[in-house]
């Protein structure tokens, strides 16, 4: 049974501008990457004699991909290779799906014009390394839509830890407690609330649904939804 403290949080209404600025996650977010994902590391796992599968890589979703593929390395204990050589192979496959594949999610761009024209900054916080964040940007052709891009790359630790959201709300010059967060997973959402940020969760389609997404303060079937949801309030 739900919590009824819970839901009553979650029909609290969300009006933008409580907010300053809105910092998104990239992977299942902007662009319909996550399933791109999961043949690029099937592709490369398998060449490795690993017998995982999609499925099975719902355990590392939203985590950086250097701790991805530690996790796997260990579960796996694959001989003669390395986090960088097998990261070398996954890179190759991505920029390539990424390429011939990648497609923004619904919603996004028409959410990015709004947000821009309500004079709202925007961030992207990714757990993706900065040549496929730039790769991802180039693709949608949204180079220029984000007042701030960063890479969890960059940080000791990535999502759940907060670090990526703390440092693009500092970069923003926005106090974390006037950004909203919009988030597809778990470890993200985990994330955007250690860092006192109001998470809007919108789950990954892929991906088994998951009880826990309900720490989000808001859900959304999609990003048009929440862009309709913004509009009418």
């Amino acid at each position: 049974m739900e919590d009824p403290t819970y839901i009553l949080y979650q029909n609290e209404k969300m009006i933008l501008n409580k907010f300053e600025a809105v910092i998104f996650d990239m992977d299942g977010v902007l662009i319909d990457s996550e399933p791109l994902w999961k043949i690029a590391l099937e592709n490369v796992f398998q060449g490795l004699g690993s017998h995982l599968t999609k499925k099975d890589f719902q355990k590392t979703v939203g985590l950086r991909i250097d701790e991805v593929i530690s996790f796997w390395l260990e579960h796996e204990q694959w001989e003669n290779v390395t986090v960088e050589s097998v990261w070398e192979m996954i890179l190759t496959q991505m920029l390539q799906l990424l390429e011939s594949e990648g497609k923004p999610m619904i919603g996004v761009l028409d959410t990015i014009q709004y947000l821009k024209e309500n004079h709202i900054k925007i961030g992207l916080a990714t757990s993706s390394y900065r040549v496929l964040m730039h790769k991802v940007l180039a693709v949608l052709k949204i180079e220029d839509a984000f007042d701030v891009v960063h890479s969890a790359e960059h940080e000791p630790y990535g999502k759940p830890h907060p670090a990526v959201y703390l440092t693009v709300a500092n970069k923003l010059e926005v106090s974390p407690l006037k950004c909203l967060v919009v988030e597809d997973s778990i470890n993200g959402v985990i994330a955007g609330k250690a860092a006192r940020m109001h998470v809007v969760c919108i789950p990954e389609k892929t991906h088994e649904p998951n009880p826990k997404l309900m720490l989000a303060d808001q859900t959304f079937e999609d990003m048009q939804e929440w862009l309709d949801y913004l509009k009418a309030n």
